[in-house]
């Protein structure tokens, strides 16, 4: 049998590189290894309580983009997470062995509380709990996740490994992080620090659907510094970023030039800059071009989330019901 993969993404914007190179290229990949689940998080999302139009606009868009982005229907479950209610059921019965202070320790948490002081909701102190349920429902093995979700992930073992235990059964399995690559990819963001993210402005994100107008103003706008006064010298965070950057999208040749103009003393932004926004642009026209496609068809957009519901589901519903009599959840009559 094929190993299982889980993974989501919250639907809380369009998708961009950072998205793209750190998740949704790998997930193309491992739909022909393994059984897949990849999912739109619009449960997650609900912790910063977006409109009711926009978190259905939101999830749309994601579906869309996963589609474009390569994830074939018919090889992998691309589904909505409210479409599979046995996921709620699945986080009461987890929230009851989870503890206040390990929830309270969670690095996330910390940080999303230093960061929005007056929207410190249960659901982001028992997030890592929902994201264990995600994974514990289909009984995922292999979890795509960046460094900021590892923690997560070492308390959804803590999670299952505890029901275990307490109902005395070898039911749930360990899921750890997986990647095809030995060292997790890292898209830094445009506006000078930080990786790629939507939290931090549409000018630090190139999304997979920007035009390529759109992506050459965004690069151009892209922080750097007033330029190396010695050779050779370690560059600024900005400028790291702009080059790294361009490892991802640029040639070997390309980057090699400008890191040899840089070191020289040599090099003028503006052109680096230039080059930079024709790769990306070339690099995303695959994408791009297809979510144009698909967005238009809506029949196909409905048909594709009305079959994950169906397989997720199915998939859902078999834990459910064997979690309810491992518990002792029976009907008496």
């Amino acid at each position: 049998m094929k190993e299982t993969v889980v993974s989501g993404i919250r639907s809380t914007g369009k998708l961009h590189l950072g998205n793209y190179y750190g998740a949704l290229s790998n997930f193309v990949k491992m739909q022909d290894e393994f059984n897949c689940f990849f999912f739109i998080a619009d449960l997650h999302s609900l912790t910063t309580h977006p409109t009711p139009g926009d978190l259905s606009r939101t999830v749309r868009e994601v579906v869309v983009e996963y589609l474009a982005a390569g994830i074939d229907p018919e090889k992998s479950t691309i589904y909505v997470q409210s479409d599979v209610p046995e996921v709620a059921e699945l986080y009461l019965y987890m929230n009851m062995n989870a503890y206040l202070g390990e929830l309270e320790r969670a690095t996330a948490f910390k940080d999303k509380v230093r960061a929005n002081p007056d929207n410190v909701n249960a659901g982001l102190l028992t997030y890592p709990v929902l994201m264990a349920c995600d994974i514990l429902l289909h009984h995922g093995t292999k979890v795509p996740v960046g460094k900021d979700q590892e923690q997560h992930l070492e308390m959804t073992r803590t999670f299952g490994n505890r029901f275990n235990r307490l109902y005395n059964v070898d039911y749930f399995k360990e899921a750890f992080a997986f990647s095809y690559s030995d060292k997790l990819v890292k898209i830094p963001g445009l506006d000078g620090n930080g990786k790629m993210g939507k939290s931090n402005g549409d000018a630090s994100c190139v999304y997979l659907s920007d035009s390529p107008d759109a992506i050459r103003k965004k690069v151009m706008r892209a922080v750097s510094d007033s330029g190396p006064t010695e050779m050779n010298q370690a560059k600024p965070e900005a400028v790291q970023n702009l080059f790294d950057l361009m490892k991802v999208v640029s040639s070997p040749d390309t980057l090699a030039h400008f890191d040899d103009l840089y070191n020289n003393c040599t090099i003028r932004y503006g052109d680096l800059k230039k080059q930079l926004a024709e790769d990306m642009i070339r690099a995303t026209e695959p994408v791009r071009s297809r979510i144009n496609e698909i967005a238009d068809d809506d029949e196909y957009v409905k048909k594709v989330i009305q079959l994950g519901a169906e397989k997720a589901g199915e998939s859902a519903r078999k834990t459910i019901r064997e979690v309810r009599n491992i518990i002792g959840i029976r009907k008496l009559f």
